[in-house]
């Protein structure tokens, strides 16, 4: 009998994978322990005696999702073509298989083990069936996006804090608790609104919405007890803010359509995800000080279009058979000249705003770190490889951090002006 040895790129592991099996080909999803979707060709390993399999590739309609696979096969010497099969020698050293795709008999064991741990997927998998598909439809067990919405807001609240002081944990605490209920809110606006498109993306087709799991009538529900709460949290603020606050709804509402009209979706999504940073500054100061927060927006909208336009690029083939538009679509090979010029205008915003508010050099070490950390992204990320892009659009979550971190030593720093004014009066008048 032939011996099948298959060349696999598995969406949900997104990893190269060859392994040998023999009759029938059994393949689990490493993050949802179920079985997955082949979309790359199956090759045969020819024997003396033996003629190449007229078998070919398992899903043409996505072929070139395998451009960096190919590559990868390449540096490996191993014959690749996303259309038609190839012949493998039988003694080929190819990559090691996945240990899911073991098939010791006691592989099943291991699979029904499970360690509970104290991260958000856990928490997930623990709780109960009934629970579990509204906790995936918020992406629960995805925290990067809410704290990509979060980090504007701490660094606003940060500048905003009184010189010499520590911003107030309570402030960041509400809006800690803002970012997960309106991150979560946005979620369930965008599946209502892309459930038929999400049917269609490999990597999406599995939300609530799109495979059945929940009705369009209970997410919209759940929707309304999110917004519910969030309100519950903008009202612990003054009434400017909770003006300004509403005032963003509109915003949250039509992002989820921009991809269907235009190239640039991402400019609206860090319109949207970056309004915190307005918010933030008038929770602290009662109300916005434009000259000082303005910069500050269009920075952190900058930004958004860095990490974002990376993120675009994993779904880049699925959104161009589908008819969706994104920035990767639009900026194409030129993507990585344009991911420059927007971190350009992501540490000009950040630096005139913290010199607007008199910020001292922790604040100015922190940018320092954050322009390295972009620069490292942009040198880095293969654009073609979904991993490399997933890996560093989560990346930017410590560079939030280390911007936030420096804002609040800078802020430690600062003289306060209303003392050292007051020092300067006495002086003169004694």
């Amino acid at each position: 009998m032939a011996t099948w040895k298959t060349c696999l790129y598995i969406r949900g592991i997104n990893q190269l994978t060859c392994f040998t099996r023999r009759q029938t080909l059994i393949l689990y999803d490493c993050s949802k322990n179920q079985q997955s979707h082949i979309f790359l060709s199956r090759l045969l390993s020819t024997q003396t005696g033996h003629q190449p399999s007229r078998h070919g590739t398992l899903d043409k309609a996505l072929h070139n999702v395998s451009t960096s696979t190919r590559n990868r096969c390449l540096k490996l010497n191993m014959p690749f073509n996303a259309c038609h099969h190839h012949t493998l020698p039988s003694n080929m050293k190819c990559l090691h298989g996945h240990p899911l795709l073991s098939t010791n008999i006691n592989q099943s064991k291991r699979l029904e083990k499970t360690n509970f741990t104290l991260s958000t997927k856990s928490i997930l998998e623990s709780s109960p069936p009934s629970i579990q598909p509204y906790l995936r439809l918020i992406r629960f067990d995805k925290p990067i996006g809410t704290f990509l919405l979060y980090w504007p807001c701490t660094w606003s609240i940060g500048l905003a804090a009184q010189a010499g002081h520590l911003p107030s944990i309570s402030t960041l605490a509400w809006f800690g608790i803002g970012a997960f209920l309106m991150r979560g809110a946005g979620c369930i606006i965008n599946d209502m609104w892309d459930k038929d498109f999400d049917k269609k993306v490999a990597r999406t087709k599995t939300r609530p919405l799109a495979s059945g799991e929940l009705t369009p009538f209970q997410a919209l529900v759940f929707l309304g007890s999110q917004l519910s709460l969030a309100l519950a949290v903008l009202l612990q603020f003054n009434t400017y803010s909770v003006i300004l606050g509403a005032a963003s709804m509109g915003l949250v509402i039509c992002y989820p359509l921009a991809k269907r009209y235009t190239y640039w979706p991402q400019v609206l999504l860090g319109l949207t995800f970056n309004y915190g940073a307005l918010l933030g500054w008038s929770a602290v100061q009662g109300s916005v000080d434009w000259a000082s927060v303005l910069p500050l927006y269009v920075g952190c909208l900058a930004w958004t279009l860095v990490y974002d336009t990376i993120y675009a690029h994993q779904d880049k083939y699925d959104d161009m058979l589908i008819g969706v538009k994104s920035t990767a679509l639009k900026l194409g090979d030129n993507t990585k000249p344009w991911l420059v010029g927007f971190s350009t205008i992501t540490i000009g915003g950040l630096s005139l705003s913290g010199f607007l508010c008199d910020q001292t050099w922790p604040f100015y070490l922190g940018v320092s770190a954050m322009t390295a950390h972009l620069a490292h992204q942009i040198i880095t990320v293969d654009l073609n490889n979904p991993d490399s892009c997933a890996s560093k659009f989560r990346s930017n979550n410590q560079l939030g951090l280390l911007v936030f971190i420096g804002i609040v030593l800078g802020t430690l720093l600062k003289s306060d002006k209303t003392t050292e004014e007051k020092k300067r009066d006495v002086g003169i008048n004694s």
